[in-house]
């Protein structure tokens, strides 16, 4: 454990572990003083559906990629502490270069951000020179900063489509919501060979034979899932959406093919209905993303309480990085119109 009194330890723990590793008192109510916290600091918690249900429920905006990048480029607190993995935080930070961002773990990361390397996707690009680069949200800001224009999968068909047919782009990272992409628009982007490694997980066969002992269940799938769950799916869509379709839609029992956080605010919001997680091909809980798990209630308290570990950024990086976010931001406005 680190001595908190000794700033330079702390920091070198920080570096080493990527979070605060420090007793947390065990009589403490996490919740309350987390409160505390946000009204002294004029903090924000801004959390994924990814995340574990103590924290969805402490957050004070909770969304996916697309509702939290708008939050984060409209909130007026002081402090915002990203509950989610680091390529949501630098997106922060991107919009925000004046207020202080942190997140409970430094090391909270993204399987299909990592599968992007920067100085790769440059040399990818030069040999597709004259192309649009569309960059789903789920990348680096070193990704971003080589972009064109940024998606979610709430927007990324809408992106797309905003372009002529005959319109060359290089789709990124993720070369499965890509491929539905391809098929819903009759597209041929070519695409980066990125994927989610908990999307790329869900076993075809198991969820058939769950759907034989579930004959009712419909079957909610990401895009970012591949071809063969796509095709059994009832419903494609964003996290937020899935989460939507759930509520409206008439039937009582689903298999959720994403990450498992989502069904805790499906649960929420439809009490009576069932709930399954997709299985996976193995007899692992690799439908938990284990960055999303990374952070806990007792991170986020010490991340408050200490404003550490804080997420900084090259200005240039920054500069390179906000325009094409700023240009999703715009166009989806226009989309609402």
């Amino acid at each position: 454990m680190v001595d908190i009194h000794n700033d330079i330890l702390i920091k070198e723990v920080i570096n080493q572990k990527g979070f605060i590793d420090t007793q947390v008192d065990p009589s403490l109510d996490l919740f309350l003083e987390i409160e505390k916290l946000k009204k002294e600091k004029n903090a924000i918690i801004l959390a994924h559906y990814y995340q574990e249900p103590d924290i969805q429920d402490i957050a004070d905006f909770l969304g996916d990629s697309l509702a939290l990048s708008q939050k984060a480029a409209t909130t007026e607190a002081d402090i915002i502490l990203f509950a989610g993995v680091h390529f949501m935080a630098e997106t922060a930070k991107i919009l925000n270069p004046n207020k202080k961002v942190i997140l409970p773990d430094l090391k909270a990361g993204c399987s299909l951000s990592d599968s992007a390397p920067p100085e790769l996707f440059k040399l990818f690009k030069l040999k597709h020179p004259n192309h649009t680069v569309i960059t789903y949200i789920n990348c680096s800001a070193g990704i971003k900063a080589q972009s064109d224009i940024i998606c979610t999968s709430s927007n990324a068909i809408s992106i797309v489509e905003s372009f002529p047919k005959n319109h060359p782009i290089i789709f990124a990272p993720d070369k499965n919501l890509g491929a539905y992409i391809n098929k819903v628009t009759n597209r041929n982007m070519i695409l980066w060979d990125g994927a989610c490694m908990v999307h790329e997980i869900f076993s075809l066969e198991k969820i058939l034979k769950l759907k034989i002992r579930h004959p009712k269940a419909k079957l909610l799938s990401h895009p970012e899932c591949e071809e063969p769950i796509l095709a059994i799916s009832d419903y494609i869509g964003s996290t937020s959406e899935l989460l939507k379709y759930s509520q409206v839609d008439t039937s009582n029992e689903y298999i959720i093919a994403t990450e498992t956080g989502i069904i805790h605010q499906m649960q929420k919001n439809s009490p009576n209905k069932t709930f399954m997680a997709a299985p996976p091909n193995s007899n692992c809980a690799c439908n938990n993303c284990p960055y999303m798990k990374l952070n806990t209630l007792e991170k986020i308290y010490l991340c408050l309480k200490y404003e550490l570990p804080e997420l900084l950024m090259d200005e240039h990086l920054r500069i390179a990085a906000i325009k094409p976010i700023e240009k999703m931001l715009a166009l989806s406005k226009h989309l609402l119109k």
